[in-house]
């Protein structure tokens, strides 16, 4: 009897580190390894992994932007069950034709990567509001208080300082860890997110708004989306109108929920005080992107906050992982995105191992 057929179109390994990643799934299955990486999410097109997925009954990975899994890679196989993700975002996957096939898509929400996040916003926050890189700088150079490099202070003080309204925009994992990072400083929170239930607003202790507002009122704006069709391209030349003058916009979600030209538009106009990006609508940034040329207006990471050692996307591998293993052996794994097709998966695959 033939080996199972895995292909890995995004290999996932810990930088610097000698481990196997994929040691459980060689044990017992035959292993195609695309070329994408996560250190470069470039990798093969959409022709090439048709090919490499010809026979697949599983396919996992982490990000790949070269060539998202489209309904025409699912198709060359059709005895496909699983699309298992090792990072938390889906984006890259359709979705939809996976479950039009009754094929199941996991991702892999571990702590390590989403609090990554959470503490990466934090460092990029602090990093803009208390001018850390040209303070750094003016002392290299010989200088000594610039008066321009007073920072902000972040939370309430007992001496009649109100602190900063820090607005987030998104209350999942990630917002709400953030929210709990603010806590010691006692600042105000506003939050927007019309999918999760009242008690995440009192327990972050954040006060529910709608957007307009949460725009109107916040120092500090923090995205925590998900990429999907309703949020790609959330944040345009309305929204950015809409915000306080002299805010800083953190975007640790994904690179396409803002609009980029919008976004260096009104921070060339001096609208904004500042940007903290860790995601792009183009990965790796384009050597000609205008984001190069803002200098301290913006603060640039290449999708790196959840990326810490004995963290990031190890754990998920290990999900991903058994979410293969699992689907493999005729069972629904954990972590189901698309959680609608599982009936349809069970009838295809529930209690048939390959």
């Amino acid at each position: 009897m033939s080996k199972p057929r895995v292909f890995i179109f995004a290999p996932v390994h810990r930088m610097g580190a000698s481990y196997k990643a994929y040691d459980a799934l060689e044990a017992g299955c035959e292993i195609v390894y695309g070329n994408a990486s996560w250190h470069t999410p470039q990798g093969d097109n959409e022709d090439q992994m048709c090919e490499m997925a010809k026979g697949a009954d599983a396919l996992s990975g982490g990000s790949i932007k070269s060539s998202p899994i489209t309904g025409k890679i699912m198709d060359s196989s059709p005895e496909l069950r699983i699309v298992a993700k090792c990072s938390i975002g889906v984006d890259d996957v359709d979705v939809d034709a996976a479950t039009e096939r009754g094929i199941l898509v996991t991702h892999g929400p571990t702590e390590s990567n989403w609090s990554g996040v959470a503490e990466g916003t934090v460092a990029i926050m602090l990093t803009l509001l208390k001018k850390i890189r040209e303070r750094d700088e003016t002392v290299k150079q010989g200088k000594w208080r610039d008066p321009a490099l007073q920072g902000i202070s972040v939370g309430r003080h007992q001496d009649g300082y109100p602190g900063i309204t820090i607005g987030i925009i998104g209350l999942g994992r990630i917002g709400r860890r953030f929210a709990d990072l603010l806590a010691p400083w006692r600042v105000r929170i506003l939050a927007y997110d019309p999918y999760v239930e009242e008690s995440h607003f009192i327990l972050c202790n954040a006060e529910r708004v709608d957007m307009p507002t949460l725009l109107k009122e916040s120092d500090v704006v923090s995205l925590h989306v998900v990429l999907t069709r309703e949020t790609e391209q959330l944040f345009g030349a309305r929204e950015f109108s809409l915000m306080k003058k002299g805010a800083i916009l953190i975007n640790t979600a994904r690179g396409p929920v803002v609009n980029t030209q919008a976004l260096v538009e009104t921070l060339q106009s001096g609208y904004l005080a500042a940007a903290g990006l860790d995601v792009f609508e183009d990965e790796p940034l384009p050597a000609d992107s205008p984001l190069l040329k803002l200098g301290h207006k913006v603060l640039l990471s290449p999708h790196m906050a959840s990326s810490n050692l004995d963290g990031g996307l190890k754990q998920g591998i290990i999900f991903a992982n058994r979410a293969v293993l699992a689907a493999l052996d005729g069972k629904v794994p954990e972590y189901v995105y698309n959680k609608e097709v599982i009936p349809k998966w069970l009838k295809r695959f529930g209690g048939r191992k390959v």
